[in-house]
């Protein structure tokens, strides 16, 4: 039998041609951004500290016991971002980068309320991942969420991925127990308990959130169901570079307001339709409240588009929106029968 041998070297060229195009085909945009982001992502584990009531003795019983999460290196320097959660009341932390070597982190600070925390590793040159833009998110765009899931970290030093899509932005829950969860973006990449704090990419492999929380479907579940939730990460940079600076965000304010509530028979008298809002009945001199010519009897009925029915319905709405001192907000107040709008600005105490 005769072999035609310019016949064998055309197939043996087709053949390794679509090889090569079968193995180019793996590597796509999603494995190139894992592969450069990895190095920056950490296994965080902490040495907690909780004070437990003892029934039979007049002391209370201090407790120590181990958890882990997930953390973002953000910075050639060592900091590195995750969430208050992992790290409330650590006694030591350790953090574990890909390929095995530790570090033990010092918290720079915490803010319970945003549920973020800035961590300093000691050294530098540390390998980080890049910041996106999270108010650039597209839905239906790729994600992938980096971290340590049930410890899986420590298997192999690598962190965990999965990937996903944004399924949802902007998602507001206001307060929930001690923290406040504003414009959060939802995914369907699987998040599980020790994901916390590990970052949410685009195909770029940039940071656009930060891992938080998700959705179970009943408090007996455990485990993702394809409804995670990420802190944005240009809201996460703003609390970062405050923790930098200050180990902590400042929030305390003086609006130089005292009032009472508006009842319906004062709202007859006054010839309010209403009966929410509350009646100003002093102003501090030179404070927020003055500068914003607000007036004694003037009734204010909202605060940022939210119905008040006290001064402290303003404090709880400033602090579930994240305002700070220095913020504007936005009042509708009621006055000689006609409603005006008055912008005050927020003073530190």
């Amino acid at each position: 039998m005769k072999i035609d041998k310019k016949k064998l070297i055309i197939l043996f060229f087709f053949s390794a041609l679509h090889s090569q195009n079968i193995e180019s085909s793996r590597q796509n945009a999603i494995t190139a951004a894992i592969k450069n982001a990895s190095p920056g992502v950490a296994s965080i584990n902490v040495t907690q500290v909780k004070r437990y009531t003892n029934p039979f003795s007049f002391y209370d019983q201090l407790r120590s016991f181990e958890t882990s999460g997930s953390g973002v290196v953000i910075s050639p320097d060592g900091y590195l971002v995750t969430n208050e959660h992992v790290v409330e009341n650590a006694s030591k932390i350790i953090v574990t980068l890909p390929g095995g070597n530790e570090y033990e982190a010092e918290i720079v600070g915490e803010d319970q309320i945003t549920d973020l925390a800035l961590l300093k590793l000691e050294g530098d040159d540390f390998p980080f991942v890049k910041i996106g833009n999270s108010d650039d998110l597209i839905i239906g765009e790729w994600v992938i969420a980096l971290g340590n899931p049930y410890g899986l970290f420590d298997v192999n030093q690598q962190p965990t991925a999965t990937v996903g899509i944004v399924s949802a932005k902007d998602m507001d829950f206001g307060q929930q127990g001690s923290k406040v969860f504003q414009g959060m973006i939802q995914t369907d990449a699987a998040i599980n308990s020790g994901n916390s704090g590990g970052p949410l990419l685009n195909s770029k492999g940039e940071i656009i959130g930060i891992n938080t929380f998700i959705f179970t479907g009943s408090s007996s579940r455990q485990g993702s169901i394809g409804i995670g939730f990420a802190i944005p990460i240009n809201r996460a940079l703003n609390i970062v570079k405050e923790l930098r600076t200050k180990g902590k965000v400042v929030r305390g304010f003086n609006l130089g307001i005292r009032g009472q509530s508006l009842d319906s028979r004062t709202a007859r008298l006054l010839n309010i339709r209403s009966s929410n809002g509350f009646i100003i009945v002093q102003i501090a001199p030179n404070s927020p409240a003055e500068k914003a010519k607000l007036r004694y009897m003037d009734v204010v009925l909202s605060i940022e588009g939210q119905e008040v029915s006290s001064p402290k319905d303003i404090y709880e709405i400033i602090t579930v929106l994240d305002l700070r001192p220095g913020d504007r907000v936005k009042l509708k107040v009621w006055r000689e029968g006609r409603i005006i709008d008055r912008y005050l600005i927020l003073d530190s105490l």
